[in-house]
């Protein structure tokens, strides 16, 4: 399977062939799915905190007598029932981490990525590379490749000049093809990989990758 590959001007400048084995994977939604929670959970910092009544500050003296009050018997100042005192059952500090196998993980990706060739959303360039940081110079790019307004810029290592240059523009991200994961790919419409960088995702997740 080929897809042609252009210059940074937009003209196809020749063809790459691309792996069968990571980027023509039937789509499993189910699996998919499963990875793209698995995401979004694992970014929860799971802070949030609550005080009980053993914790709240207040004394433990019981507040009025037990009878002939006509009031309802009560004790502590720290109930939950007070204003001022514990919460309940409210939140304290968890983990939301949720585990998923490297298979599913690996199948998880593939298939978004076969899904971003299937429909044409895949878009490889020959060399993208920055002598400095040019918000306006990727938005060029980004325009004369059809890549605008949503894309996943992607390259074969970090290129610092290429990250600055695409984290001012609204829905566009850049980052090294071992970073490559469903949520990122998910949440753009477009996918700019360059030449180097299919071969190193191929070298990684396709056919005789670890």
């Amino acid at each position: 399977m080929q897809v042609p590959v252009h210059d940074i001007n937009g003209q196809v400048v020749g063809q790459l062939e691309l792996d069968e084995t990571l980027f023509r994977v039937p789509f499993n939604e189910a699996v998919v799915h499963q990875a793209m929670v698995r995401q979004l959970a694992n970014r929860r910092a799971g802070t949030a905190d609550t005080k009980t009544r053993g914790q709240v500050r207040g004394s433990t003296r019981k507040l009025y007598r037990q009878k002939h009050t006509g009031l309802a018997r009560a004790g502590s100042r720290r109930s939950p029932l007070r204003r001022g005192g514990g919460v309940a059952f409210g939140p304290h500090p968890r983990s939301y981490r949720q585990a998923m196998p490297k298979k599913m993980r690996r199948l998880a990706l593939k298939c978004v990525l076969s899904t971003k060739v299937a429909e044409e959303q895949l878009k490889v360039v020959d060399e993208l590379s920055l002598e400095s940081p040019k918000t306006k110079r990727m938005a060029q790019i980004l325009a004369a490749l059809g890549a605008q307004p949503s894309a996943l810029v992607v390259t074969a290592q970090a290129e610092p000049n290429v990250v600055k240059s695409a984290r001012n523009l609204p829905r566009i991200k850049a980052l090294p093809a071992p970073l490559l994961n469903v949520l990122d790919l998910l949440s753009h419409q477009k996918l700019v990989m360059t030449v180097e960088a299919v071969k190193t995702a191929q070298a990684i997740w396709g056919r005789g990758g670890t």
